[in-house]
C-alpha cells in the first residue's frame, strides 16, 4: 500500500463483472470518438489530452445515468 493511502478495504467490488463492463464501455466510447487507444493497452492513455479523456468519462456518466433512469421507469 502506498504511503498516505487511506484504503480501508471498503472499495470492494459489489457487482461481479462491473469493472469489466465499465472497461468495455470506456473503450467502446473511445472508438466512437475515434481516439487512438485499444483495449488491452494496460490503460495507457498518455498520448491523449485531458479533454479527450474527460470526454470519454463524461459520456460514460451520461450513459450510466440514462441506464439508471430507464430502469426506474
Amino acid at each position: 500500500m502506498a504511503a498516505g493511502s487511506k484504503n480501508t478495504g471498503r472499495n470492494r467490488q459489489l457487482v461481479p463483472g462491473a469493472h469489466q463492463a465499465l472497461d468495455n464501455m470506456k473503450y467502446e466510447i473511445a472508438r466512437e470518438f475515434n481516439l487512438p487507444v485499444t483495449q488491452g493497452s494496460e490503460d495507457y492513455w498518455g498520448n491523449l489530452t485531458s479533454a479527450q479523456c474527460g470526454s470519454v468519462g463524461g459520456e460514460m456518466v451520461k450513459r450510466l445515468i440514462t441506464m439508471a433512469q430507464n430502469q426506474i421507469k
